[in-house]
């Protein structure tokens, strides 16, 4: 799929693992996931989807974690964690939400499947050893949706791999070489005055 990388990306890559400002960043970086994808669903839904998505992004956050320790790149962990919550958006028929359609799904799993299989993680079961003990906040889904999908947001056609947009809109596949001076001051949440609102 395509997504974005920069330097915050990089500074909440070693944020995440690092104590104790990795729960600061952890924490905001829920909330900018939650409110992108809530700006891209009906806004007669958003309000009743909010709860499931912190808890969903908060869970995903172990997996990219995890990824990360399994030896994937940055760019692709997080996808990782972007299509467990595309294969969410599915179930639920939330449709709006998703960053590729729906017949991208199959794909997107076969390119992470022994990660996914793993860790237990299916089409329909996107956390799978992930999935809190507590569960995840229940909201309304929509079906119906899924009759005649619609996918405003969505971007096809880049399901063979991971297709990276930097800071100059350049397209690299594969993702980027991680700086050398990463400064945890540049994540979300870290130092207010100098976050800078992008993609997740």
């Amino acid at each position: 799929m395509k997504i974005r990388q920069n330097v915050r990306h990089w500074a909440a890559k070693k944020s995440l693992t690092t104590p104790v400002v990795g729960n600061v960043v952890r924490n905001k970086l829920v909330d900018l996931h939650t409110s992108i994808f809530l700006d891209k669903a009906n806004e007669t839904h958003r309000e009743e989807r909010k709860d499931h998505l912190d808890d969903f992004f908060d869970a995903t956050f172990d997996a990219y974690v995890e990824a990360l320790d399994a030896g994937f790149t940055e760019a692709q962990a997080r996808e990782i964690t972007h299509i467990q919550a595309n294969f969410d958006f599915y179930n639920r028929g939330w449709t709006e939400m998703m960053e590729f359609p729906g017949d991208e799904l199959e794909t997107h799993y076969e390119r992470y499947a022994d990660f996914f299989r793993r860790h237990d993680i299916t089409i329909d079961d996107p956390l799978g050893e992930f999935r809190p003990a507590e569960g995840t906040a229940d909201a309304p889904a929509t079906p119906e949706n899924l009759d005649d999908p619609e996918h405003p947001h969505a971007e096809g056609g880049f399901a063979d791999d991971v297709y990276v947009e930097d800071e100059e809109g350049n397209l690299v596949v594969g993702g980027q070489h991680e700086p050398q001076d990463v400064d945890v001051t540049d994540a979300p949440g870290v130092d207010e005055g100098s976050e800078r609102e992008g993609e997740a």
